[in-house]
């Protein structure tokens, strides 16, 4: 059991010791990568400011919200058009379009339509989660065992209590891979959103350490998007384990 929770960190700790030998002897040059020490001090300088926990306070409520608005309207209209033929037909075709169209390459008109104010960055990162855990959603749906609804006649569950208790079991598995899935592109949508058109948050704080040559700084905020997504589905896992207790693969 020890093992299994030392052996993930050992690659990551391997390449943090390799990379500050290689700082320390002159292999590597602070002027193409600053060394672990130096981003450890550039973050604690930026802690005693405040600003450090305000920026990644702003991209982490930023990530949330959008998250939310398009997780929930993936999720509401992969339901229903998995349980639905006619909202299927209506609906399936044109979102399929939609989908094959990168949302990053939206930006710019995004940044027509709403500026570099909140509402830019929270529709693109909506637009980008929505997608994953529609499809998801939808094809979990579409992918329950007939048997087992043929099973819950006999049992005379219908309507919700059909729902309920057989088909968004099932489908859950399906769905909460969506849900890893999105909490990636959540981050991924953020980091080109806030380098581009933002005032605050991880984003801005690189872009303005660009301008000041703070490499440090850089490389710091690029670690921070990488902690966030690596918390961001270790929250996913725990979920996973938590509601999907019943299904085989994750029984001991």
């Amino acid at each position: 059991m020890k093992t299994k929770k030392i052996l993930p960190w050992i690659i990551p700790i391997v390449l943090l010791i390799t990379w500050q030998v290689s700082s320390s002897i002159g292999i590597l040059s602070n002027r193409v990568l600053p060394n672990p020490m130096d981003i450890f001090t550039a973050a604690v300088d930026l802690l005693k400011s405040g600003q450090l926990v305000s920026d990644v306070w702003t991209s982490t409520k930023r990530a949330f919200v959008g998250f939310l608005i398009g997780g929930g309207i993936g999720f509401a209209l992969g339901l229903v058009n998995g349980i639905s033929k006619i909202s299927e037909s209506l609906l399936d075709s044109s979102i399929q379009m939609i989908r094959n169209i990168p949302h990053l390459a939206l930006l710019p008109i995004v940044i027509l339509w709403f500026g570099i104010g909140e509402e830019a960055k929270l529709f693109l990162v909506a637009l980008g989660t929505f997608f994953p855990i529609y499809l998801n959603t939808y094809h979990g749906i579409r992918s329950v065992d007939p048997s087992l609804i043929e099973m819950a006649y006999v049992y005379e569950l219908k309507g919700f209590s059909l729902f309920w208790h057989v088909i968004f079991p099932a489908a859950l598995p399906s769905i909460l891979v969506g849900v890893r899935f999105a909490l990636g592109i959540t981050w991924v949508t953020l980091i080109v959103a806030e380098t581009i058109a933002a005032d605050s948050g991880i984003g801005y704080l690189a872009m303005n350490a660009r301008e000041f040559m703070q490499l440090d700084v850089v490389i710091l905020s690029i670690l921070l998007y990488a902690l966030l997504g690596k918390l961001s589905d270790v929250m996913a896992k725990l979920a996973e384990k938590q509601f999907l207790k019943w299904h085989p693969s994750h029984q001991k």
